[in-house]
């Protein structure tokens, strides 16, 4: 498909399309500085820390930034590698399940595969990546409201488990 075919094309309405932007996640060795910045510029208050992952919002949603500790995750990777540090993935929210799996399912038939499949206790999320490698994670809350995602995110079994178990949408 050229550019302009690219461009011009009408929008696919047969698709299902995310509801919403919800968050973005860096991978950094400056952990405890941009946790720090990111809470002076959004306004924002840390939803969960642990040593290795932290999460903050600025609204009532669960989170909004998350960062990976790479000093932790790849201590022995370069501290400097520009293709180490930076986002990590960016996630959309749908509706619901049933509009998650659809989505799944029409992507599948694309031969478009999730490369990662995760229950995270707060979301059930499948992760793809583009043709040049960018990450997005497609997402469903769990909770039916954000205070009980709230609760659940700052409770002892998130501690425990802030990243959840993979799953086989199939």
């Amino acid at each position: 498909m050229s550019s302009l075919t690219a461009a011009t094309a009408p929008l696919d309405t047969t698709r299902l399309r995310p509801a919403r932007f919800v968050h973005v996640v860096y991978r950094t060795h400056r952990f405890d500085e941009m946790i720090a910045w990111y809470q002076k510029v959004l306004g924002a208050k840390v939803q969960h820390y642990s040593p290795v992952i932290a999460f903050v919002t600025y609204d009532e949603e669960h989170h909004r930034v998350a960062f990976l500790n790479l000093s932790i995750i790849e201590p022995e990777g370069p501290k400097d590698r520009r293709d180490r540090v930076g986002v990590d993935h960016l996630a959309y929210t749908f509706n619901s399940l049933r509009e998650l799996m659809e989505n799944y399912a029409q992507l599948k038939a694309m031969n478009i595969l999730p490369y990662w499949k995760l229950h995270h206790g707060i979301t059930i999320s499948l992760y793809y990546g583009d043709p040049d490698g960018n990450r997005m994670e497609f997402q469903v809350d769990v909770y039916k409201t954000n205070e009980e995602a709230n609760a659940f995110m700052q409770g002892p079994g998130f501690a425990v488990n802030p990243i959840g178990v993979e799953f086989d949408p199939d």
